[in-house]
């Protein structure tokens, strides 16, 4: 017997921040730095609350791969994923 057959769309922000943060190996007032500089946009709920989706999440895999593995900056995470999307 199927526990669940949820199709939840990979734009729809359902992941709160202490969540992404456990799933993408970043803390949190990393999370907030990558918001802050425009890397990852989560969408807000009120003031403080921020749900990401799973887009976002691959992009913050994206982003730990190049700041552990390849030791790149947040002013250069910005500048590559910006040339990427051109």
């Amino acid at each position: 017997m199927p526990l669940f057959d949820i199709q939840i769309s990979q734009d729809e922000p359902v992941y709160v921040i202490s969540v992404v943060s456990r799933l993408v190996s970043l803390p949190v007032w990393t999370l907030r730095q990558l918001d802050k500089a425009g890397i990852v946009r989560p969408k807000r709920i009120g003031k403080k609350s921020r749900l990401y989706s799973l887009k976002d999440i691959r992009r913050l895999e994206y982003v730990h791969y190049l700041m552990e593995d390849k030791h790149v900056n947040i002013h250069g995470i910005k500048i590559i994923i910006a040339k990427e999307e051109e």
